[in-house]
């Protein structure tokens, strides 16, 4: 049964990493001013590779723990919002708006951290370098809106 819940939320997760297939980067990405510590673009797939299987294993484990459904709504929460915010960054090339999605997703990963530590300690644990990735990218997100305050909110160019 694990592993059954486990393709489930593994199936949820690869399903949200499919909008970096249907709005990468490009080129509007790669005009914009960026902070020196700047990840290189090759550890963004490694992370977030590592991160669904991450979350997946969490989401299975919670799901198979009694009192489970704060923890699994929170999961559900998140991985709405994680799948939200690449169409808003780089689809509509919304900077701030992206901003305000990934300080939601901060809350609510952090909320579900939470929530599977008590449902499943290991769950719990399991979403630590989730936040921490989330942490980084809310930094790089907000770095990017101030180092390029001239950028329309509108534009999708």
């Amino acid at each position: 049964m694990f592993w059954i819940l486990f393709g489930i939320f593994l199936a949820s997760c690869l399903a949200v990493g499919a909008t970096g297939g249907l709005f990468p980067p490009g080129s509007w990405y790669e005009r914009l001013a960026k902070p020196s510590w700047t990840p290189p673009n090759w550890l963004f797939p490694v992370a977030w590779t590592t991160l669904y299987l991450c979350m997946s294993f969490a989401g299975a484990r919670a799901a198979m723990a009694p009192d489970n459904v704060v923890a699994l709504a929170l999961w559900s929460l998140q991985i709405a919002l994680n799948g939200l915010w690449t169409p808003v960054f780089f689809g509509l090339h919304r900077i701030k708006a992206g901003l305000i999605v990934l300080s939601g997703l901060w809350i609510s990963v952090a909320a579900c951290l939470v929530a599977l530590w008590e449902v499943d300690q290991i769950a719990g644990m399991l979403f630590v370098p989730y936040l921490t990735w989330v942490t980084v990218a809310w930094a790089l997100n907000f770095s990017v809106w101030r180092l390029n305050p001239d950028q329309p909110a509108e534009s999708t160019a």
